[in-house]
């Protein structure tokens, strides 16, 4: 999905109306994460599904009221439960990026399936070419990774393989001990070590994306077990003296290490 070539608005008082609307019908897609928060989902899932009963968009407004996460989690639920695979199929490669967010979450709400299945169902989306749709992906999905930390860190070492930086980062983003806007991980505060399996295949990526998930990774690590940080980044940077991005890397890890 191609972003659109036209201004992009970082504050939300300087959306034109007529911008807001087209994304609000979903005919064009945020540029930045203050547009796509702008977006009136209500008038969104009408375009989207114009077959809502009155009842089903009564209940759209309740859920619009939400906070951004609860809302993109709740919407995206309930379009799977009222339409099944029809809403999966409508909402997983539409143009507009807060639909495919919709998707993500529908993933999320799937039912029985193991972190390998739920991961391949979920990678067209974590591998989006939308900043937005790659984000939620991750969120969607966290809680699950969560409950089966070591199959998911097993599972997500294939991403972490990936010749697409965008699944190499995700593999890394989803399970940030701190995540944003997201319930912490308690055990990878604790034994933040247990994700040594990926960071070690991604410390030395050439992507600064990736780069600056395992930086932020260990950050957030920094903020309980700043020892361990300060070791790990001490063995990768006498291993790689030389190497320029994880010079960088380390930096950015130990910021907030005094």
């Amino acid at each position: 999905m191609s972003i659109e070539n036209r201004k992009a608005y970082a504050k939300v008082a300087d959306i034109p109306a007529d911008i807001l609307l087209a994304l609000s019908k979903g005919e064009i897609q945020g540029l930045t994460l203050t547009e796509s928060l702008a977006i009136d989902q209500r008038v969104l899932v009408a375009t989207v599904f114009p077959d809502l009963d009155e009842q089903g968009a009564q209940h759209i407004d309740t859920l619009a009221q939400l906070g951004i996460l609860k809302r993109m989690k709740a919407i995206g639920e309930y379009l799977l439960d009222t339409y099944g695979e029809m809403a999966w199929t409508r909402c997983s490669d539409h143009p507009a990026d807060v639909v495919r967010g919709w998707a993500c979450f529908m993933v999320g709400a799937r039912a029985s399936l193991s972190v390998p299945q739920r991961l391949e169902v979920l990678r067209p989306l974590a591998d989006d070419a939308h900043f937005g749709v790659r984000e939620w992906s991750w969120m969607a999905v966290r809680p699950h990774l969560v409950a089966e930390l070591d199959a998911s860190i097993q599972s997500l070492q294939q991403w972490a393989r990936s010749d697409s930086e965008y699944l190499r980062r995700f593999a890394c983003e989803a399970l940030r001990p701190r995540g944003v806007w997201c319930a912490h991980i308690a055990i990878l505060k604790k034994e933040p070590e247990r994700m040594l399996p990926i960071l070690e295949l991604l410390y030395r990526d050439g992507s600064v994306y990736v780069q600056d998930s395992v930086a932020n990774f260990l950050n957030d690590a920094a903020k309980d077990q700043p020892q361990w940080v300060h070791d790990l980044c001490a063995q990768w940077q006498m291993q790689a003296p030389d190497n320029a991005a994880v010079q960088r890397l380390c930096r950015r890890a130990l910021r907030s290490v005094s």
